[in-house]
């Protein structure tokens, strides 16, 4: 697919088509980081600053047929109440 870079105020800019940003997994309004190595331009869904992982993609990960049940932690220790 080519594509053209264009002047926007004094900026450059590039549009993805809606099929290319599908297939890469980011969303309209989306942070991406952007680098370039050995001459090309790569652009990569940003990781958040606050945690690498999102709800739903850990969610997803879940085998259908998880039950979560209580965990033992052990004995209390200090002033908790159980």
């Amino acid at each position: 697919m080519v594509t053209k870079i264009q002047k926007w105020g004094n900026s450059q800019g590039l549009r993805f088509p809606r099929e290319v940003l599908r297939k890469a997994s980011i969303f309209i309004g989306e942070e991406v980081d952007i680098s370039v190595r050995n001459g090309e331009i790569i652009v990569k869904r940003a990781v958040p600053a606050r945690s690498k992982y999102r709800l739903k993609d850990l969610v997803a990960k879940m085998p259908p047929h998880y039950k979560p049940s209580e965990e033992h932690w052990g004995r209390p220790h200090g002033k908790e109440i159980w």
